[in-house]
């Protein structure tokens, strides 16, 4: 089968699902995966990298998180960027987006992305088989949600999902034990005490340090309400 037929079927495929699907399940349930999509948001793990860093150090689960992030980053931005898909609502006349929408293009999903890797990333940290199983449930949901809410393609969040996958086994055996190790050397560097998996004593004693998280936090939540204040906008227009 020729390469443009098979990516016609799953644009045809794609299109029949979302249709089917948008909006499933009523208002309650639609309000539901809005809660549950905000764990497949880029503010969530910025906020935990920064709690990891500068408020309960813990320079593992930081390396981790970030080295998960950073691979998403540095995957999903460029290919949304090379194939340029437009989301659903834009593509399909007859599809109303039940949230705001979203500014960037629409493969593969971001969301999906997150979820599958950040998921994986604490199952194995947790290593229970409740946990495994709470992990592919949220996965399941989270990435069924951007469908159901008109965001995104099936093909988008499966694609996410497995990207999600590879990118969690390439941090986890590539990048997390090379920024594990390079923060463990520099903390012997380190003039005063560095206090390890306890809320951060500075926060109270430096008012310097004090200003320098609330400052993070702050940017991160202010890009956060600036993209929602833009992707309202865009939606209004």
């Amino acid at each position: 089968m020729k390469p443009d037929l098979i990516l016609k079927n799953i644009d045809a495929w794609d299109k029949r699902v979302i249709l089917k699907y948008i909006g499933f399940g009523g208002m309650l349930f639609t309000r539901l995966l809005k809660i549950i999509s905000f764990l497949g948001r880029e503010t969530l793990w910025m906020l935990l990298m920064v709690f990891y860093l500068f408020i309960f150090y813990d320079s593992f689960l930081f390396s981790s998180i970030s080295a998960v992030f950073l691979i998403g980053v540095l995957i999903i931005a460029p290919i949304k960027k090379l194939i340029g898909r437009e989301r659903p609502f834009e593509a399909l006349k007859n599809i109303k987006v039940l949230e705001r929408e979203p500014t960037s293009r629409s493969f593969p999903s971001w969301h999906s992305y997150n979820v599958a890797s950040q998921g994986l990333l604490f199952a194995s940290l947790l290593n229970t088989p409740m946990m495994v199983i709470i992990i592919v449930l949220i996965v399941i949901f989270v990435s069924f949600s951007r469908i159901q809410l008109g965001v995104h393609y099936p093909s988008d969040v499966i694609c996410g999902v497995f990207i999600g996958i590879f990118g969690f086994l390439v941090a986890r055996f590539v990048l997390v034990p090379l920024l594990h190790s390079l923060l463990i050397f520099f903390e012997q560097f380190n003039i005063g005490n560095i206090y390890i998996q306890v809320i951060n004593p500075l926060l109270f004693e430096n008012v310097f340090y004090l200003i320098l998280v609330i400052g993070l936090l702050s940017i991160i939540t202010y890009l956060a309400i600036r993209k929602l204040i833009v992707e309202l906008y865009s939606k209004s227009k």
